[in-house]
């Protein structure tokens, strides 16, 4: 792992994650959990895309 340059290739990425220690990993960090609001295409949002066929 090079800390000052970015991985160039997917293989270094790999080899530069393996080497995040266990306390910093994501599963091991508690997630803020809160209910999301569902979600619903309104008008303004259906409107955006009510042609869309014509322009493919």
């Amino acid at each position: 792992m090079n800390a000052v340059t970015e991985p160039e290739t997917l293989s270094e990425l790999i080899a530069d994650c393996a080497l995040i220690p266990a306390t910093l990993q994501a599963e091991n960090l508690p997630l803020p959990r809160s209910a999301a609001k569902p979600w619903e295409v309104d008008e303004a949002c259906h409107a955006q895309v009510a042609e869309l066929d014509a322009y493919v």
